[in-house]
């Protein structure tokens, strides 16, 4: 056999050895804002994937917002709740960008989010606690930097440009 062929044959194997593993099962976090209008929340994430360790098949959203949208979230704390977008309210929002997560991460993405889904109410205040300081919490507990002194917490897009500009692997 000449060396030539060796390679060429260790190669094929390589390639057919890479070909039988399992692919790696992971979750894509989507960060999504969507401009100011009668529809909320106005910044959520899109989770779609598998989880590694179980095969479960993930495509759930979630968004943080007032239960009821009056003019009392002006005037203080109302009743707060995660709630789940519809797809052509995900369709219609712009996506910011995406973060690639091991199932540990997602376990503390899941965390944040019952946190957040089972606080004592009231729990939504547009100046403490509303759907971008939700998003921003997420985006810590996936490892991404943020700033916690934002001025841009009542302007979901410009908070989550912010993120991606504190986080240069976003780019």
């Amino acid at each position: 056999m000449t060396r030539g062929f060796r390679l060429i044959l260790l190669s094929l194997l390589l390639l057919c050895a890479g070909l039988t593993n399992p692919a790696r099962a992971e979750v894509i976090v989507s960060f999504y804002s969507h401009d100011f209008g009668d529809r909320f929340p106005h910044a959520f994430v899109v989770l779609r994937g598998k989880i590694d360790a179980t095969d479960e098949v993930i495509d759930a959203n979630y968004g943080f917002t007032a239960s009821s949208v009056s003019p009392a979230i002006l005037f203080g704390s109302v009743k707060g709740e995660v709630q789940v977008s519809k797809p052509d309210y995900i369709a219609k929002s712009d996506h910011q960008f995406d973060v690639i997560v091991d199932d540990a991460t997602f376990a503390r993405l899941m965390t944040k989010v019952a946190e957040w889904r089972d606080r004592k109410q009231p729990s939504y205040s547009l100046n403490k606690r509303n759907c971008v300081h939700f998003v921003m919490e997420l985006a810590e507990a996936v490892g991404l930097k943020v700033n916690r002194k934002s001025k841009l917490f009542k302007k979901p897009k410009s908070f989550l440009i912010e993120v991606k500009e504190l986080n240069p692997k976003l780019q």
